[in-house]
């Protein structure tokens, strides 16, 4: 199974407390990644505070950096570690110039770019961020739409498109992404972001769920896919966990218990997920409960353990538990 590491770009106040991250961590953790073994490292996308975060650090603003920024800073800094966003919230973000952006740093990476891509955790964000459009746009017929938009984009030599949200003529975009085909993830866990993987994604970046949820979202992807002709083997199956290792499963999951995670996930409760079986169904234990777990996922068709959020109280205790995984998990 591939591990990858979710970097701080967008959790301090979510996850982290505030400030936590410095410019400078950014590119030295990517390397320590790169040192270790891992396959990847990814960062989030927020550009505004969310209503609960302010609530908790009243008047004190969380630091988002943008993503694509900082995933060029770390691809600069490694030569094989891959870079990926996880995810890029498409209906935020004008697709036009987010296909300039992901084909420019795939090229200049040497094709080492993962696109993920999604609708965003949190509705008010988009509404803070676009007035205007939040009484009418559906977030997933923008995505929907851009992400079609941006595929013949990074295929054709010449794009028209006419639509509900996007538009435009003549359209060159040069040059292409160095991956054929290139790696764009179906970021969300809901079924009709298990469609959109089935239907196009090279990949499926769902958050977290129980695992029997999780082992017949994988059966459906991979049927849905199947009828329409792809193979199957080609779609990446990458759900985002949570790590917390300690020398025992009890102090793994008090520490996690006591974490910034717990209320962003509680934020977040709005999706459906369990969350009584958020301990068991993260990598959260000693290190032989998370061979085991990782074991039992593997048995259900997981081939990446991706983006792995961290909660941590600091830049070195994050450190530590990203060394710590590398070392007796999987090292």
């Amino acid at each position: 199974m591939k591990f990858s590491i979710s970097l701080p770009t967008g959790f301090e106040g979510v996850m982290y407390p505030i400030p936590f991250v410095d410019p400078a961590d950014f590119a030295r953790l990517a390397k320590l990644c790169e040192r270790l073994g891992y396959h990847s490292v990814w960062g989030n996308d927020h550009i505004t505070t969310q209503d609960y975060v302010r609530e908790l650090f009243p008047g004190q603003p969380p630091n988002f950096y943008e993503l694509l920024t900082v995933l060029s800073f770390c691809a600069a800094a490694t030569t094989t570690l891959k870079v990926g966003t996880a995810v890029a919230v498409l209906p935020m973000r004008d697709p036009f110039w987010l296909a300039k952006q992901a084909a420019t740093l795939d090229r200049m990476s040497g094709g080492r770019f993962i696109l993920g891509v999604g609708i965003g955790a949190y509705r008010e964000e988009f509404a803070a961020w676009a007035p205007r459009l939040k009484k009418d746009a559906r977030r997933g017929d923008m995505l929907d739409e851009g992400l079609a938009l941006m595929q013949r984009l990074f295929k054709e030599p010449r794009v028209t498109h006419d639509g509900k949200y996007y538009a435009c003529r003549d359209i060159e975009m040069f040059p292409k992404p160095k991956q054929n085909p290139f790696a764009v993830w179906i970021g969300g866990h809901n079924m009709e972001n298990v469609e959109r993987a089935a239907r196009v994604g090279t990949g499926w970046l769902p958050g977290w769920r129980p695992w029997p949820e999780l082992a017949e979202r994988i059966k459906v992807l991979k049927d849905r896919a199947a009828a329409q002709g792809r193979d199957t083997s080609e779609i990446e199956i990458a759900p985002q966990f949570s790590v917390t290792i300690a020398k025992t499963a009890e102090e793994a999951e008090r520490r996690y218990m006591a974490s910034g995670l717990v209320a962003h996930r509680k934020s977040l409760a709005y999706t459906g997920r369990d969350l009584s079986k958020q301990v068991v169904a993260n990598l959260v234990g000693s290190p032989d409960l998370i061979r085991e777990k990782v074991a039992g996922l593997a048995a259900i068709g997981v081939d990446h353990a991706c983006a792995l959020m961290i909660p941590a109280d600091s830049i070195s205790e994050f450190e530590e538990q990203v060394q710590w995984f590398a070392e007796t998990v999987y090292g």
